[in-house]
């Protein structure tokens, strides 16, 4: 496929990195249903991992299987499919090609209840290029005591992908001593988590919608003296994008806890209206009956197709 005016301007964001990396972000944004529009759409399935098999795939027995996240990536024309080491070594024989995979290379289980927050790399970029992806995946938690180590961790793996070819998504997910639980999706901290994520080199950046609530004392001052606009989804997400060097990096959303189809497409048009590039949806998709996810991801990327 040629590339379009976006996505060529999209590339020149990205004008230090090598073809190889270049290339695997072509291979993400002329994949699948929105295919040349500059736009994402990704099933991301980690949650087995992160939240344990009952609580991940019961509502929809279907899941338990790996081929089955894989199949509903394709037959919903997803950009991209990402989970961890297992469920991709599962099914990368058959879909090879068929959808560009990205390695989760690190992962946290919800038995342990304290603290710092902080996944264990439970893959390598060595393991990516085996099984033909066109990108890594890691998480950071800004606000964790254990943050200067992930982002060191990032770093290395970056500096490996990078030179590999790979593009890389960095999941920006503030948790830990430094916020209160209402200040992880506070709006200075979700875009701060986002500036943070482009610093670290990320290519694609993905952080959950931001609430209007302001978590720092000092970043409050700032907002109200040049009035920052934030009552609405819409100036949040343009407030994060902005943050985002300027909107010079691809920024997408998660579809968070599980919603209504009316509450979740509500929310993507004002991510759409708010300059987002996409949205990384998981639960919200593959715990529905497969018919009703696959009607939810094609309502979700006309919205982002329309913006």
């Amino acid at each position: 496929m040629a590339l379009t005016d976006r996505v060529r301007t999209i590339l020149s964001w990205y004008g230090s990195e090598n073809p190889g990396t270049r290339a695997n972000l072509v291979r993400m944004l002329n994949h699948g249903s929105l295919a040349g529009t500059g736009k994402l759409v990704i099933l991301p399935v980690d949650q087995g991992f992160e939240h344990g098999p009952a609580r991940s795939f019961a509502p929809n027995p279907a899941g338990y299987d790996p081929a089955y996240h894989a199949q509903l990536a394709v037959d919903a024309g997803c950009n991209a499919y990402a989970a961890p080491l297992g469920f991709l070594e599962a099914v990368a024989d058959e879909y090879a090609g068929q959808i560009p995979l990205i390695l989760k290379l690190n992962n946290s289980d919800s038995l342990s209840k304290g603290h710092p927050a902080c996944s264990a790399i439970t893959a390598s970029v060595e393991d990516a290029l085996r099984l033909g992806c066109a990108a890594v995946g890691y998480t950071i938690y800004p606000g964790s005591s254990a943050r200067n180590q992930q982002y060191e961790d990032f770093r290395e793996i970056t500096l490996e992908a990078k030179r590999k070819g790979l593009a890389v998504v960095l999941w920006a997910y503030p948790r830990g001593e430094g916020v209160s639980k209402d200040g992880e999706t506070a709006i200075d901290v979700v875009a701060y988590a986002a500036q943070i994520s482009a610093q670290l080199g990320a290519h694609v950046i993905k952080v959950k919608p931001p609430k209007d609530f302001i978590e720092q004392a000092e970043a409050k001052k700032v907002f109200e003296k040049y009035a920052i606009p934030t009552a609405t989804l819409t100036d949040r997400i343009r407030h994060v994008v902005q943050s985002s060097f300027g909107g010079k990096r691809i920024v997408i959303f998660s579809g968070g806890e599980a919603k209504d189809t009316a509450a979740v497409l509500a929310e993507v048009r004002e991510i759409a209206a708010g300059g987002g590039f996409g949205s990384i949806m998981g639960r919200n998709a593959f715990q529905r009956p497969r018919a009703d996810a696959l009607a939810l991801l094609a309502g979700v990327m006309d919205v982002y197709r329309n913006a």
